[in-house]
């Protein structure tokens, strides 16, 4: 990653680090870093010269002087889910994250004064014990930033109830980008330039709600409330200070109802928009679009509520304040004005957090909603609501004139409309110009805004002068030489603004092409691994601190490091896969950012965009080390299953574990293994389950069995207990049971270390037994679920074109035991009273679902809690040395003190943990014995 003389006759990277430093800022200007930090959530690339991470706010202070010496651009950043290319720069990019701190509550004020790195979600729940929530609720709650919201004006569904971050502002204590200024000084000045021209700030401002775009000059006003600069600062975009500490207005919280209504198509509903805003006078708290393609989406990879007839559905979310009354006689009111094909007013928790989850994935969604990846670029436009189903109508008419398709969604009621839109890059990016200066103009015609919450950033700051004439043009330059007058914050946006066509990441990999076709199928995106990792667009559920509801990113969520997180490794693959890693993927960054990747496959299902790090990383390591010599676990874990199938088949398992039992030559075999000397080593099955079952009473019975249960590699060599017990339980019920006798690895651990070329033939000898008991119509069930995962998933990348339709067959037709018993209706033992806290394994999480597991549980009688969260062993990730530490900080997010406060609070609950690694980590960790879910079916409780 060469970099050239920096511009302007700034300092070079080593040299603003060093001064950094010097300060006591944490900084750095490695390949990794500066991989990491050149992209946000938009279209825009742009390499940082250095990244700094203040943990201080006095550090700001110093960051500031250190770019005024250097004479080095500084770009500040929040959680970087930006998406005009706000936060990303070619100077010194700011990482605000650390500086995390929630300073104050006063409930009796309803105030809170925080840190600009403090995560929403987290402020969510410090106001939460008052009774009281910060209003603005961006869809990226989870991990956007107070700092970043106000950089962005940032909005959210229910600003149309709590207004936008700019309503909330009480005071900010700002560093303007002009140090020699006084106190005040900044302000007066900025207060001068609008008294000099009062009548065109009272016209050209602060219009509607969502006229975001620019500079909010109408804050500056004489007439203007209390607090105009702090409310001023929203929205500019780190161009004019930075924020070191922010006093917002909280709200009380509300009870409030779901209305959901349909309609035939998205315009019709924005056409119902006005009505329903008059008929709720004032006590609609969001109003939101939903395109029925999203939900389709969802709905091929999990349970979507019910919704009413209608291709476009608006989500009415409102509240009285007058108690429940007041909330019953509003919907009927809202029904009647809606002139919908449909309603339903969603009552359960459950199903209204489901649907809220689909409108705040949208971003995510929409980017592969359409034939072709879809884009962000022309973003998040609004008009006034008045005008929203006429302006959707001109939107349409304008793409299908440039050949381009979107899903809209949004705040409708805001007059906000979002949209991935599917750009080829492949002319570079005429068209992308062509529509967003088409688009630009249309919108002018409605006296819209090119932003309604997300800034101009570098996507829409040179469409200003379309938006705005020359008399606001001449405002934005003199207020920003006002506060920053050398130009060094954020330069490019709002003001002298970058090219909209420059510096996209979309046409750098046009231009770098698709690579030699991966060995694994991708069919997704054509079996191209830049494709592939392109799917990443930044969005940030992987960054979340509190995790994403789900599996991923159980690294990030240990470390708390950008480099351990989904989006994270994608932007530093794509820089290997595009040239901007001189090592291309061999390259030492892109290794760093994946050795702590534990190919859990959370980020397969819980990532909007579909990113699949598990696979990307076994390809990367495919071709890295493909011929090459590899990493001693490779050899050891990652042949695992062969090594236990010598072992059974010499008859040497015994003296296997009896040398891993004797400290001296279990620390040879350790360290000769890859293994960390902490942890301890599986133990070999005295008889394999095949062996078992071909010995047992009764096995050489003539007939076809009711049930095969397939004997993988896990289950047959190692944990062969549940084996034993899914055969009792099914006996029990009256089936007939076979056990394949055949052996059938599913070669994951092969996958997951990037030996592709011997995985494809064992999962082709896999594939070709088990599609013989498939092909029987015989129910096969597997038990070990990361096995099974990688039948469902896996085996269809892997292996060739000719196996590809028995491996298809084999994915369909093999059954959880939960599927199975489900299936089947096989009586449940009587579970009344008992407790059960489940570890669902990822692989089970992200590819074969635990819905079936849980009602069967609850259908037995039993109290069922799930951990969310990865175990932190993850095959043979927390076993390698040099993954300890991060294996014990993943069990301790979740499952761990899961486990501590259930067990206190019932000394009798059921840990349950079918997957062998779960079960190997509670055992290593807290020497609890974890049930497999046969063993629980067939009685056992401990």
């Amino acid at each position: 990653m060469s970099e050239p003389a920096p511009q302007g006759g700034g300092a070079a990277a080593e040299d603003v680090v060093a001064e950094l430093r010097r300060r006591g800022v944490d900084a750095d200007a490695s390949p990794l870093t500066r991989a990491l930090y050149s992209s946000d959530a938009s279209l825009y690339r742009v390499l940082p010269r250095a990244v700094a991470r203040p943990a201080h706010r006095d550090d700001l202070e110093a960051v500031l002087e250190v770019a005024a010496l250097t004479a080095t651009p500084l770009t500040m950043r929040g959680a970087g889910t930006s998406i005009a290319g706000n936060a990303i720069g070619p100077g010194l990019v700011v990482d605000t994250r650390r500086l995390d701190r929630v300073l104050a509550i006063d409930p009796e004020a309803r105030t809170a004064r925080v840190e600009p790195g403090v995560v929403h979600a987290a402020l969510q729940a410090a106001a939460a014990p008052h009774g009281l929530r910060y209003g603005p609720d961006p869809s990226t709650h989870p991990r956007c930033t107070i700092g970043g919201m106000i950089g962005n004006n940032a909005c959210g569904s229910r600003a149309l109830g709590y207004g936008r971050t700019a309503d909330t502002l009480r005071e900010v204590d700002v560093l303007w980008g002009d140090r020699a200024a006084g106190p005040g000084e900044v302000e007066e000045r900025l207060r001068g330039i609008v008294a000099a021209d009062l009548a065109h700030v009272r016209t050209t401002f602060g219009r509607f709600g969502r006229q975001v775009s620019g500079y909010s000059l109408e804050h500056l006003l004489p007439e203007a409330a209390a607090g105009g600069v702090a409310r001023f600062l929203a929205g500019t975009e780190g161009t004019l200070g930075l924020v070191r500490e922010a006093t917002v207005a909280l709200v009380p919280e509300a009870p409030r109802r779901l209305l959901v209504l349909g309609y035939p198509s998205m315009a019709e509903a924005a056409d119902a928009v006005p009505a329903l805003l008059a008929a709720g006078g004032g006590a609609l708290v969001a109003c939101e679009g939903l395109d029925a393609r999203l939900a389709d989406l969802v709905r091929a990879r999990r349970a979507v509520p019910e919704l009413p007839r209608g291709s476009g559905w608006l989500l009415v979310e409102y509240a009285a304040g007058a108690g429940p009354d007041g909330l019953d006689r509003l919907g009927p009111a809202l029904v009647a004005a809606a002139g919908a094909l449909g309603h339903r007013e969603v009552i359960d928790a459950g199903e209204a957090a489901a649907l809220w989850r689909i409108r705040e994935d949208g971003a995510g969604l929409a980017a592969r909603s359409l034939s072709r990846p879809a884009h962000a670029g022309w973003e998040d436009a609004a008009v006034p609501p008045a005008a929203l189903g006429a302006w959707l109508r001109d939107f349409e008419e304008l793409l299908s004139a440039h050949g381009l398709e979107t899903v809209p969604y949004g705040h409708f009621g805001d007059g906000c409309v979002h949209a991935r839109i599917d750009f080829d890059f492949a002319d570079g990016a005429l068209r992308f110009r062509e529509f967003l200066e088409a688009c630009a103009r249309r919108l002018a015609d409605y006296g819209g805004s090119l932003s309604g919450e997300h800034g101009d950033g570098r996507a829409r700051s040179e469409l200003l002068p379309i938006m705005y004439d020359a008399g606001s043009l001449r405002l934005f330059g003199q207020v920003k030489a006002a506060c920053d007058p050398s130009g060094l914050l954020n330069p490019g946006v709002l003001v002298d603004p970058a090219p909209l066509d420059g510096d996209l990441r979309p046409v750098r990999a046009a231009a770098a092409g698709a690579g030699p076709r991966a060995t694994l199928r991708l069919a997704d995106d054509g079996g191209s691994l830049s494709a592939a990792a392109h799917r990443c667009t930044g969005v940030g559920k992987c960054v979340a601190p509190a995790g994403s509801g789900g599996v991923m990113c159980p690294s990030f969520l240990a470390t708390g490091e950008e480099k351990d997180s989904t989006r994270g490794r994608a932007r530093v693959l794509q820089e290997a896969l595009t040239g901007g890693l001189p090592g291309g993927l061999a390259d030492p960054a892109l290794h760093d950012a994946l050795d702590l990747c534990l190919s859990c496959k959370g980020c397969a299902s819980d990532c909007p965009t579909g990113v699949d790090l598990a696979t990307y990383k076994s390809e990367a390591l495919h071709r890295t080390y493909r011929r090459r010599l590899r990493p001693r676990s490779h050899y050891a874990l990652g042949r695992l299953p062969r090594w236990a199938a010598l072992a059974a088949a010499t008859g040497s398992a015994r003296l296997a574990n009896a040398t891993l039992r004797w400290a001296p030559t279990a620390a040879l075999a350790k360290a000769a293994a890859g293994v960390d000397r902490r942890r301890t080593v599986p133990a070999f099955a005295a008889t394999t389950l095949r062996h078992w079952a071909r010995d047992r009473p009764g096995a050489a019975s003539p007939g076809r069995p009711d049930v095969w249960v397939w004997a993988d590699s896990f289950t047959d060599h190692f944990r062969a207990g549940p084996g034993r017990s899914a055969v009792a339980y099914l006996e029990s019920c009256g089936l007939r049971v076979g056990v394949i006798e055949e052996r059938a690895c599913c070669g994951l651990t092969w996958i997951t270390t990037g030996q592709l070329d011997q995985a494809r033939r064992i999962v082709s000898g896999a594939v070709g037994v088990l599609a013989g008991y498939v092909d029987s119509g015989v129910p096969v069930v597997g038990l070990e679920p990361s096995c099974l995962a990688a039948l469902r998933s896996d085996a269809a990348e892997v292996v060739g074109d000719a196996d590809l339709p028995a491996a298809e067959r084999v994915a369909a037709g093999v059954l959880t035991l939960a599927e199975l018993v489900t299936r089947l209706d096989l009586p449940l033992p009587d579970l009344a009273g008992v407790r059960v806290l489940a570890q669902p394994h990822c692989h089970q999480h992200a590819v074969l679902g635990w819905e079936a597991d849980a009602a069967l549980l609850r259908r037995a009688g039993a109290t069922v809690a799930a951990v969310p969260g990865c175990c932190g062993l993850a095959g043979n990730f927390g076993v390698e040395r040099g993954h300890y530490e991060t294996s014990v900080a993943v069990a301790e997010t979740h499952l761990l003190p899961a486990v501590r406060a259930a067990r206190a609070e019932d000394p009798a609950t059921v840990v349950l943990a079918d997957g062998m690694s779960c079960a190997l980590q509670l055992d290593d960790l807290a020497g609890v014995r974890a049930l497999h879910l046969a063993e629980l079916l067939e009685g056992a409780r401990e």
